[in-house]
């Protein structure tokens, strides 16, 4: 067996990371104790080595003689004969990882309209990631592993509700 579901679950950890810093703003969370940069720069870090796990997990499910994955079935979702459902999952969540993962390099040639708006499309990723992890894999099931996605459930909750009250009341119009 090739495949080795540590990858999985440090991309579903990184992933985590990378979106809540990425829901929270960054330039919204700075403390004088930790500069706006730090942020950045861990929201930036996380993201790449969540791209470069997510390639690492694929390479070796593919390599992997027990699920009759094709590349095919990693970029097409839900085609695949193995766990079409949940496999599908995992496709259109790295499709829409790449499609992130592209703009941000050419940022600058884009502008910042056309990659923030596909830059939205991170938010999109993680839950389908998510699923895709609860439903497929060894350890899907396991004690752990439903502990370790609920703990990333809640601090991605944590960060959407921490961005969506930042201010509150003072940005609700008054009636």
């Amino acid at each position: 067996m090739v495949s080795d579901p540590g990858t999985g679950v440090v991309t579903l950890i990184l992933l985590t990371l990378s979106v809540a810093l990425g829901v929270a703003d960054v330039r919204r969370v700075v403390t004088e104790a930790v500069p706006r940069f730090v942020f950045d720069a861990v929201h930036r870090n996380a993201s790449l080595l969540a791209v470069v796990f997510v390639f690492v997990h694929i390479v070796t499910s593919l390599l992997d003689g027990f699920a009759p994955i094709r590349l095919l079935d990693v970029v097409i979702p839900f085609g695949s004969a193995y766990r079409p459902l949940w496999l599908g999952f995992g496709a259109l969540a790295f499709d829409l990882l790449i499609a992130v993962a592209l703009t941000s390099v050419f940022r600058r040639r884009l502008g910042y309209r056309a990659w923030r708006s596909t830059h939205w499309l991170a938010y999109a990723s993680w839950p389908v990631a998510v699923v895709h992890g609860l439903g497929t894999g060894s350890d899907a099931k396991a004690s752990w592993m439903l502990v370790l996605t609920g703990a990333c459930v809640i601090v991605v909750v944590t960060a959407v509700v921490a961005r969506a009250t930042d201010g509150w009341p003072d940005h609700v119009a008054p009636a």
